[in-house]
């Protein structure tokens, strides 16, 4: 699994995890987030990409959405930053990338790391470029719940070798046991923060074998969404909205959003 993240999605680094919860707390200690640090995130997401990084005492910034993704508003990520902010962490709502460009060049202007929470959105693209590999950390999911599954599951993506060493000790309990794998040290020790966030490896097997599959599987959910949309087209001049797929984005179509303008 972690070639194939590696190969597919042209990152430089993976790491399955037991969930992306788990991926994006491994971020949080990777920049060292911690009491009275803050980090954006937008205001529409599932809790994990707070609470992720509000477990290390760090305070969630909420900025809102845009009305036709339903993804962070990029335009409006600047006037939230203070001399506190720690990370950025847009979402990928509904296997549609946010606006990374924007997001990244905010990241460059003022040394901010963005972390993306893609859990949603693996398999994606934005600008010809996967999800997970557009920024310096990136997290999926392999939920129940998710495109491809592993029953519970996820992976950290690493694009700056400067987090690879570190990520690995984090992986394995605080421990340098990787170096022994590799064969630099007889003795593993106790070297940093950690826990146990590898999952087994069988779990990891009943991923393979969709992740093989991954294309043709993202081919038949898009069937399924494009019926959906010729279904509810109709009712757009009601005030209904639906999914968009901006044109320089190919989803994985992980699901179809409808928002009713009237209860």
């Amino acid at each position: 699994c972690h070639k194939f993240i590696e190969d597919k999605f042209r990152v430089g680094k993976s790491l399955m995890t037991t969930s992306c919860t788990d991926a994006l707390e491994m971020s949080a200690f990777l920049i060292n987030g911690g009491p009275g640090d803050e980090f954006i995130v937008p205001s529409y997401t599932f809790s994990s990409t707070a609470n992720a990084f509000a477990s290390k005492g760090m305070v969630p910034i909420y900025c809102d959405i845009r009305i036709d993704t339903l993804n962070i508003d990029e335009e409006k990520i600047e006037d939230l930053i203070t001399d506190k902010t720690k990370a950025i962490v847009p979402i990928h709502y509904a296997g549609v990338p946010a606006n990374m460009d924007t997001i990244n060049a905010i990241s460059k202007k003022y040394g901010i790391p963005v972390i993306e929470d893609a859990a949603q959105a693996v398999n994606s693209k934005y600008k010809g470029r996967y999800a997970g590999s557009l920024a310096k950390l990136g997290t999926f999911s392999f939920h129940a719940t998710k495109s491809y599954s592993s029953g519970e599951g996820g992976a950290l993506t690493l694009n700056d070798n400067i987090f690879f060493e570190r990520a690995e000790y984090l992986w394995e309990k605080g421990t340098d046991r990787s170096l022994v794998t590799k064969g630099l040290k007889n003795k593993y020790s106790w070297v940093d923060y950690g826990s146990s966030f590898l999952p087994s490896d069988i779990l990891a097997s009943l991923l393979f074998g969709q992740l093989e599959n991954i294309d043709l599987m993202q081919i038949k959910r898009k069937k399924v969404h494009d019926n959906y949309l010729e279904t509810f087209k109709s009712f757009a001049e009601d005030g209904l909205r639906m999914t968009h797929v901006p044109d320089d984005v190919d989803s994985n179509y992980h699901a179809f959003w409808l928002l009713f303008e009237k209860p």
